[in-house]
């Protein structure tokens, strides 16, 4: 199976170029802006959501460079909802790196992100496709929603799956849809011939955020970079928890219910809901989760031109489930 290393090797020279364009876009005359922005791209992940713009792109044509100012549009508007998301959150580390607000401030770090937010525009409009323009308006308004949708949730104790799957396609389906979506219209490919791809991922972005959900339950906080019961501690519940709820009964079941009614949970009412979701079937559930969505994702793309494009997006599928971070 091809990993993710072997992806980005075989894009290298794109993946270069888009550093390239990322560096110069968010190089301005402020000394203080330019200081944090080096030191914020220095923490780069993976950089899935602007390989998935690339490789879609090689599916259907060749790289060009409305392309790479694609990539750093959907790039620069994810990092700024991070940036955002540390500040709401009051988050200190993120990829096992301190956070923008917690080495600055948090009016430091809101300006940084609406900075991203205004430079991801001006790469999306340097393409002058104004359906790339609209796929990222669009994008920015669900991921607000996908926030608020959570918020709401936790605040009027909507559990359920239903409600869960609603938030996360918002919240993280929605930009993998949106990076295949600007990939396949910078290169020319219209509506109808990115439906396979526009549905693999939102399969992917749903997996994507179920795997991350799962880290919570765990104590390697080196591996995922962000303490455990960090969701609960935020309100938010999420699948394990929630097939546990739901398929469990008696005494404890009505106990864990009660707790996730209560505004503040301490350290070891934390512990109990996370040991109970984990006794109770709640990580296979989602583990199983995660392989019907990978089965549906590959049937989309069987439809697609079998490419090492294709053979790459059924990599990354693999890659996110197996992911320790």
């Amino acid at each position: 199976m091809t990993s993710i290393d072997d992806i980005k090797n075989s894009l290298k020279p794109e993946l270069q170029l888009l550093g390239e364009r990322l560096e110069q876009s968010l190089t301005s005359s402020n000394q203080l802006m330019n200081r944090v922005v080096e030191e914020y791209l220095r923490s780069k992940g993976k950089m899935i959501r602007p390989i998935l713009v690339i490789l879609t792109a090689k599916l259907f044509a060749d790289v060009n460079e409305n392309v790479i100012a694609s990539a750093a549009a959907v790039e620069l508007l994810h990092n700024a909802s991070l940036i955002h998301d540390d500040v709401v959150d009051n988050s200190s580390m993120r990829r096992g790196l301190p956070t923008v607000n917690s080495v600055w401030d948090n009016h430091i770090a809101v300006l940084v992100g609406d900075f991203f937010v205004s430079t991801a525009l001006q790469q999306a409009l340097s393409t002058n496709d104004i359906r790339i323009v609209g796929s990222l308006a669009m994008l920015g308004k669900l991921l607000s929603l996908g926030e608020i949708d959570q918020i709401y949730n936790a605040r009027y104790h909507k559990l359920s799956e239903e409600a869960y799957f609603e938030v996360i396609s918002r919240k993280t389906a929605s930009l993998f849809v949106s990076c295949v979506e600007i990939g396949g219209y910078a290169v020319g490919a219209n509506s109808n011939e990115l439906e396979a791809i526009r549905e693999y991922a939102r399969l992917l972005g749903l997996c994507f955020q179920i795997k991350d959900d799962i880290f919570d339950y765990y104590h390697d906080e080196s591996v995922v970079g962000k303490p455990t019961g960090n969701d609960l501690r935020e309100g938010k519940i999420t699948l394990p928890l929630l097939y546990a709820l739901e398929h469990c009964s008696g005494a404890e079941s009505e106990n864990m219910r009660e707790l996730t009614h209560k505004e503040c949970l301490d350290e070891h009412e934390i512990n109990a809901l996370l040991e109970f979701a984990k006794n109770n079937g709640g990580i296979e559930y989602s583990y199983k989760v995660m392989d019907d969505l990978r089965g549906r994702a590959f049937d989309q793309l069987d439809k697609l031109p079998q490419t090492e494009a294709t053979d790459a997006f059924r990599a990354i599928f693999s890659y996110v489930i197996s992911r320790n971070k």
